[in-house]
């Protein structure tokens, strides 16, 4: 692409807004316009609120007979107020929105725009967007994109940058003429214009069309071609089977189960042949994959090798380390492990390089400290990436390279359909854990509608009465980004909920932009039970074991793909105590609520993958969110399989054809993987 200018450079942004690009990763133009709306929203006309469904997204006319009062409860700024459609009272409540006094004052008159509660002729707001009719008109009857965005920047200022970024974009077309009359495609260039500019919905098919099959099919020709180069290489690390795996087998409290027994003896195998592993264990919550890792680095210390897990988020750094500290007491293994995280001191870290070089440390668990250019291995022969779908093929690759030829194993709680992972993870050999041990007791699910709040309330309320803890997730960090008003959010979910619960429960907040050590603090108050309701994003789903949690409720769970809410999910049912999932439709289409019934069904996460890729197709273009498995800008594997396996195809027949794209109809594209080389197999989730 020809436009990797900085952000900067365009008009109206000066270094204050550019920071707030720069906040979302968005540096150069180039980024910007790969920077895709995540909904569109139709600004229709205003109803009465009679005739608004229980949890629908309307704008309400109305007019305000009085001012909003406002009070603190505890550290919370509550402003609470009435006004009148002149058929129906909508009663309206604010938090932490003082700066709206001045304009909800006796004898207003605005248009209220947000989810609408009813219980029979009782109407009410919480957050509603506040218009001026001067400010609605300007938003009817377009699509309007609607960005993921971060404080201080807007909708407006986004779409204008990217209208400025289209403007000055040129780019040669990489791919080759047959493949886009095959398959329909337009020109990229013409995608990207309509991806943020649509003129109606047909437009923005077509547009997400092309970009769908973009982000596919330079990711498959990407590992396809790091397949051909992997499976060449040999081990540097030659190793040998030794008693420290049988030892510990044995030693365990509880068998392992017949899954994992066969998944154990093709890691060993693949440890053993000389030729350099690339393994994938893909399991459901709770199969037992970690032990697996373990028996794998046992080995692999045993012949007298370094290896290093990888683990997406620090808290998972630290359970892993804490668990295999505790392992290595108690069966006396010749573990010396250290942890590395990038929120350790100077000094701390200096140290521990120090180790890992010398060899005293032969098991580093971290995050991606661990591909840092300070950490030099001894002797590193084996690389395990816990939850793959959070990394980059780039990332697995360069601590791979570490090691040299380093064995690289990746462990996956993302149970994906077969056919999809045989496709998607084709740079590596697959392994399934299809078992469950028979000590876990099973999860009961209930789907309800957003009346139900109350009395999941009373029951979180019951719960932690017993000495429980519960979760509540939201898909959002902070109040509603213009377009998505219908959607809680973790900040103000949070402080409701301290306010609506009983005083001496102890409610806090936990999502993604905390720094480290805060994050890491709320969790290990949760682990201890000091907390006893975490509302959370969905930070939790990956790997984090509190067994005193007993409840989730999960807010919107519409917005969610079937397999990211198993795996949420997952986060309970980690204890001897019956648990509890609460998923709150926030939808009023019964497609959503039959959609979600899947879950009530079944625990088992391969049939929830397969029920959730029968489910979701092209009607479902925005809105529901990714899967958890692998985190494309735009193409989802479930929604967008049909076009992936179609790709699948395409990127083989290429390759036989001309495996070093030496041919003339293939320079265009050579051109582009040589120029972009590493961006496309980093689409996974970090």
């Amino acid at each position: 692409m020809e436009c990797p200018n900085d952000i900067i450079s365009l008009k109206g942004i000066g270094e204050k807004t550019a920071k707030l690009f720069y906040r979302m990763g968005i540096h150069t133009t180039e980024e910007l316009l790969c920077h895709y709306p995540k909904d569109y929203q139709v600004f229709e006309m205003p109803i009465k609120a009679s005739q608004a469904q229980d949890g629908a997204l309307v704008t309400i006319e109305l007019f305000l007979p009085a001012a909003f009062s406002w009070k603190k409860v505890r550290s919370l700024s509550v402003g609470t107020g009435a006004g009148s459609d002149g058929r129906n009272r909508v009663s309206i409540t604010y938090f932490n929105a003082s700066y709206l006094k001045k304009k909800l004052t006796a004898g207003s008159t605005y248009l209220f725009r947000g989810k609408i509660k009813r219980a029979g002729e009782t109407y009410h707001m919480d957050q509603p967007k506040l218009y001026t009719w001067e400010e609605y008109r300007q938003q009817m009857g377009r699509l309007q994109p609607c960005y993921a965005l971060t404080a201080g920047l807007g909708n407006k200022a986004v779409a204008k940058a990217a209208a400025q970024a289209l403007a000055l974009y040129h780019e040669e077309e990489y791919l080759p003429e047959e493949i886009r009359e095959e398959y329909g495609l337009i020109p990229r260039g013409e995608a990207l214009s309509r991806i943020h500019f649509p003129e109606d919905w047909d437009s923005l098919l077509q547009a997400r069309k092309r970009l769908v099959f973009d982000e596919f099919f330079l990711f498959l020709l990407s590992i396809r071609q790091m397949k051909d180069h992997n499976e060449a290489l040999k081990s540097e690390h030659p190793m040998i089977e030794t008693a420290w795996p049988g030892r510990l087998i044995e030693a365990l409290p509880y068998p392992l189960t017949g899954a994992q027994k066969k998944v154990w003896q093709e890691i060993e195998g693949d440890l053993v042949s000389g030729k350099c592993m690339n393994r994938l264990v893909q399991g459901d919550v709770g199969s037992g994959k970690t032990i697996l890792a373990f028996l794998a680095l046992l080995l692999a210390v045993s012949n007298g090798c370094q290896g290093a897990l990888m683990a997406p988020t620090e808290i998972l750094a630290s359970q892993h380390f804490e668990q295999l500290c505790r392992m290595t007491r108690e069966y006396h293994l010749p573990f010396r492990p250290v942890l590395l995280t990038g929120s350790l001191s100077a000094g701390a870290k200096k140290e521990i390089y120090k180790q890992i070089k010398e060899g005293t440390a032969n098991v580093v668990i971290g995050t991606h400290a661990l591909i840092q250019e300070k950490v030099v291995y001894q002797k590193l022969a084996l690389v395990i990436t816990d939850e793959q779908h959070r990394f980059g093929v780039r990332q697995r690759e360069m601590l791979g390279q570490k090691g040299g030829c380093a064995h690289v194993l990746v462990m996956s709680a993302t149970p994906i359909p077969r056919t999809l992972a045989i496709i998607l993870y084709g740079d590596l050999h697959l392994s399934v854990l299809d078992e469950l041990p028979a000590r876990r007791i099973p999860i009961k699910n209930c789907v309800v509608d957003t009346s139900y709040r109350k009395k999941a309330y009373e029951f979180i309320t019951k719960e932690v009465r017993g000495k429980n803890q519960a979760y509540v997730i939201c898909p959002m960090v902070e109040a509603p980004q213009e377009g998505m008003e219908g959607l809680e959010n973790v900040t103000d979910y949070g402080e409701m909920l301290k306010s609506r619960l009983p005083e001496d429960i102890h409610v806090e907040i936990l999502h993604g932009k905390m720094k480290p050590a805060d994050k890491k603090r709320i969790m290990d108050a949760f682990a201890a039970g000091d907390i006893h309701v975490l509302v959370s994003t969905t930070v939790i789903e990956v790997g984090i074991n509190v067994p005193g949690a007993t409840v989730m409720m999960i807010e919107n769970a519409e917005r969610f793909g079937l397999a990211q809410l198993h795996q949420l999910r997952g986060r309970i049912g980690r204890g001897d105590k019956q648990s509890y999932c609460i998923f709150v439709n926030g939808s009023d289409s019964e497609k959503s609520m039959d959609r979600l019934k899947v879950l009530n069904r079944s625990n088992d996460g391969f049939y929830i993958a397969e029920e959730d890729l029968k489910s979701r197709g092209p009607g479902d273009l925005f809105g529901i969110r990714q899967s958890g498995a692998l985190e494309f800008k735009i193409a989802d594997i479930y929604q967008d399989a049909d076009i992936l396996k179609k790709v699948s195809v395409t990127v083989d027949n290429i390759l036989k054809e001309d495996r070093d794209l030496e041919r003339e109809k293939y320079a265009s594209l050579k051109r582009y993987v040589m120029e972009n080389a590493g961006k496309f197999v980093d689409f996974r989730s970090i």
